[in-house]
């Protein structure tokens, strides 16, 4: 099983993971005429594949206890339930991310859905499992949240350059933030409390949870959707090859990064780990800034608090990381 040498290739790997988190969505973007519950389906096959295919190359070396095959074997059943769950409780947040991007926009969704799972995310693993300097941890938290807030007052500056906010898109974002912020302790148990999953094995059955929820999740979107009508699943099978090969792309970059995520969380500690891939609002907004134009034609206060959000989200990942030190 790999695993990082160091902590500068733990780091590396960390910062990869937020890259991964921040510029998956692109692919949904990249998409037309192609209904976001449906692309989900495209998605959710693909992260489960991905980290399928690490866990029997990069989590096989070695064929020894920690390989992926063996760990499964010799797992707590709570342990593969436990990150199942959390599984579960991602896809849901996700879906409502992917919704929020539909109506707010990457530079947006993200910064405010992912800001408060940060927040909420990190507390909760490190009460699970307290390493790592607090004060430090804290305050770079502290400063995601500030980050969080000037996303919000940006946003807000647009209207006076005639676009409208939705309220429903706001709230979206803050449920999606709340939810992404409880499944990684779901996965921080499974990988620290008795016959432990390696990080290969949990994010397996993270994604497998993710995938098997969407038949309660998803096919509940495509019935009651956030935006638009009603969409049947006879749209998936008369999608473009383009749109289908879009959402398995968009979820290999996220299982990717995820997979560097939680790997390096076992050599570091799953709080600092998913503080620093919780950074991803930084990319995300860099994509639907300066690739999208989101911010196309927006006054000198939202670019000031904009140019804000990305200085304190620099803070907050500095600090994050100083907290392993």
């Amino acid at each position: 099983m790999f695993t990082p040498p160091n902590l500068t290739v733990a780091l590396a790997m960390m910062i990869a993971s937020a890259v991964c988190w921040g510029s998956w969505a692109n692919t949904y973007k990249g998409v037309r005429n192609y209904r976001f519950e449906l692309f989900y389906w495209d998605y959710a096959i693909g992260i489960f594949l991905i980290s399928l295919i690490l866990a029997v190359t990069m989590g096989s070396t070695g064929h020894n206890a920690e390989s992926f095959l063996n760990n499964v074997q010799s797992a707590d059943a709570s342990n593969i339930v436990s990150t199942l769950v959390g599984g579960a409780i991602f896809n849901l947040a996700n879906l409502l991310l992917v919704a929020a991007i539909d109506m707010a926009g990457l530079a947006v969704a993200f910064p405010v859905s992912i800001g408060i799972a940060l927040v909420v995310g990190t507390v909760l693993s490190y009460i699970l499992q307290p390493k790592g300097n607090l004060l430090f941890l804290m305050t770079g938290v502290a400063c995601a949240l500030i980050a969080v807030i000037l996303d919000g007052k940006a946003y807000g500056s647009l209207t006076s350059v005639g676009r409208s906010i939705e309220r429903k898109s706001i709230v979206t974002c803050i449920v999606s933030g709340v939810l992404m912020g409880l499944w990684n302790p779901f996965v921080a148990y499974g990988s620290t409390r008795g016959n432990s999953l390696t990080p290969y094995g949990s994010v397996v059955f993270l994604t497998l949870g993710a995938l098997l929820s969407c038949f309660v999740w998803n096919v509940y979107f495509m019935r009651k959707p956030l935006v638009g009508e009603p969409v049947g699943i006879s749209g998936f099978f008369s999608a473009p090859p383009s749109g289908h090969l879009l959402g398995l792309l968009g979820g290999c970059i996220w299982g990717v990064g995820t997979m560097f995520n939680v790997v390096a969380g076992k050599s570091t500690s799953f709080a600092i780990s998913y503080a620093i891939g919780q950074s991803a609002p930084m990319v995300a907004a860099l994509w639907g800034v300066f690739v999208w134009k989101e911010f196309a034609g927006s006054n000198a206060r939202a670019r000031m608090f904009l140019a804000l959000m990305f200085v304190f989200y620099i803070l907050a990942i500095l600090l994050v990381a100083r907290a392993n030190g």
